[in-house]
């Protein structure tokens, strides 16, 4: 019945911005972890960040240029994508966790959306 939609990717230049949305249904507004992962062509998962009721974390590598903010209202969370570069380029993938222990462990969130591409070209 949990049911994740991401939807923004695209392509964008080097230091453009761009933003993610994840609407995400059958779950509470509190007590929810609602995170972002990406995939980066020939590399494992990598976790972003996270957002948990009024706190967020960040991956070092995207701290200072995105930002994950929630409208609870809309059921969404977003992915707000500034200073991109190459190193970006991911498919990028949001998950939620009823745990509210889940920040930046895969293993730690149950479901995900099926995933957006953002390629970022220099």
């Amino acid at each position: 019945q949990v049911q994740l939609t991401e939807s923004g990717g695209g392509s964008v230049q080097a230091a453009g911005s761009l933003r993610l949305s994840c609407s995400a249904s059958g779950l509470p507004h509190t007590g929810t972890c609602l995170g972002s992962f990406r995939r980066a062509p020939g590399t494992e998962r990598e976790w972003v960040a996270t957002i948990l009721t009024r706190s967020t974390w960040y991956a070092g590598s995207v701290r200072g240029r995105f930002t994950i903010p929630r409208d609870n209202d809309k059921h969404t969370v977003y992915l707000q994508m500034n200073e991109l570069g190459p190193q970006d380029t991911a498919v990028y993938y949001c998950t939620a966790s009823k745990r509210t222990t889940a920040i930046s462990r895969a293993g730690d969130f149950d479901f995900w959306g099926q995933g957006t591409q953002v390629i970022v070209s220099s």
